[in-house]
């Protein structure tokens, strides 16, 4: 494993990214975190920093076992992204933010049906809302873990919305995709129920996006 000074172009790619969050509005002041694997463990946004000063070097190094190098304290949700990165192997980067529609419907504990046939983008027929657990406890990331079975990206109770990828920028465009979605659907329940796409259609969906793009 490298140490702190390591992994240079992933560290300088996280910084951009999280201060992208903030001046998309995909995230607000210090809420929210990154990681990113690396051999051994994963590098982690430091708990409390305002991105916009915020260094490569004072991202965190952490490893599976929840020890850390670096002169900054990790996240306070670092049990959330060690979890998920060590569960799931084909996961690169975990992307958590505080988005305000993703962050609304959680407040109310609803999640996103298959209103939209873009909601298979998170892998499923819907992004299913996590149970409510006190932010930065093992109880959070196992209710995360249970509402990402089968899925890239969940809402968290009264917390916010997490996204998942390869690597950082499809663990972006998750999270981009997932907050339009919310906003959508949050503009049409002021109109009344939409009309949800059924089982068939959303396989018919996903057969279609298999051969979809260059």
């Amino acid at each position: 494993m490298s140490g702190v000074g390591g992994h240079q172009a992933l560290r300088e790619a996280m910084v951009a990214t999280a201060r992208r969050m903030n001046t998309s509005g995909l995230n607000q002041g210090t809420s929210g975190n990154l990681s990113q694997r690396v051999e051994g463990g994963f590098l982690l946004t430091p708990s409390g920093l305002n991105y916009e000063t915020m260094t490569p070097e004072d991202l965190v190094l952490m490893r599976f076992d929840g020890s850390h190098e670096g002169p900054r304290k990790p996240s306070t949700e670092w049990q959330l992204h060690r979890d998920l990165l060590q569960a799931r192997p084909e996961v690169g980067a975990v992307l958590h933010s505080h988005s305000m529609f993703s962050t609304t419907l959680a407040c109310l504990r609803r999640g996103i049906p298959a209103f939209h046939y873009m909601v298979s983008a998170a892998g499923g027929t819907d992004v299913r809302c996590a149970e409510y657990a006190t932010f930065g406890t093992p109880e959070l990331a196992r209710h995360m873990m249970v509402a990402l079975e089968g899925r890239k990206a969940c809402l968290l109770a009264n917390h916010g919305l997490v996204a998942v990828g390869a690597d950082l920028p499809a663990a972006w465009k998750l999270a981009v995709e997932v907050e339009t979605l919310a906003a959508m659907y949050w503009r049409a329940l002021q109109i009344g129920e939409p009309v949800l796409l059924d089982d068939a259609e959303m396989e018919r969906v996903f057969q279609q996006f298999r051969g979809y793009g260059q």
